[in-house]
């Protein structure tokens, strides 16, 4: 693959801004605790709603496995969006999971942060967007890389 051009690097400039902001789930937005409904929503036909609730919720519980270690981010851009993640969205991304062949990776390239996804092939580590107009980026021996974390779960709004 040809060297990154100037409109390619700074494509991926672009997308490196991807993630705009940092949040350590101390501080989380899922704290509180929700209600759960005892029946699952059904996707099909609509069935009167039960009323009770079954148990106190919390979303930290299901979507954080290493508190310590698990940090969310917020998604600017639209490089990812093949894969369902999509400007504005949340990643709940874990530093202590590692990484393998096509996770989804916040990865540090020469100093930019950038959501991609990790591949293992041939020729080395890619870094691919889910966006035709994004180019694969291979990563050169002498780049500065690294895997800052591993995306466990999107949270947008539908």
């Amino acid at each position: 693959m040809p060297l990154l051009s100037h409109h390619h690097a700074s494509s991926m400039r672009r997308s490196a801004s991807v993630l705009l902001s940092l949040t350590h789930p101390n501080k989380s937005m899922f704290e509180r605790q929700r209600a759960l409904l005892r029946k699952a929503v059904p996707a099909g036909f609509p069935t009167p709603a039960d009323d009770h609730v079954e148990r106190r919720l919390s979303l930290d519980e299901h979507l954080i496995e290493h508190r310590e270690s698990t940090f969310f981010m917020r998604v600017a851009g639209h490089s990812m969006r093949d894969l369902g993640i999509y400007d504005g969205d949340l990643l709940v991304v874990d530093r202590a999971v590692p990484a393998t062949n096509e996770s989804v990776v916040v990865a540090v390239l020469d100093g930019e942060f950038t959501v991609k996804q990790l591949l293992y092939t041939p020729q080395g580590k890619v870094l691919r967007a889910a966006h035709s107009d994004y180019p694969d980026v291979i990563v050169k021996a002498d780049q500065d890389f690294s895997i800052w974390g591993v995306v466990q779960w999107n949270v947008h709004k539908v």
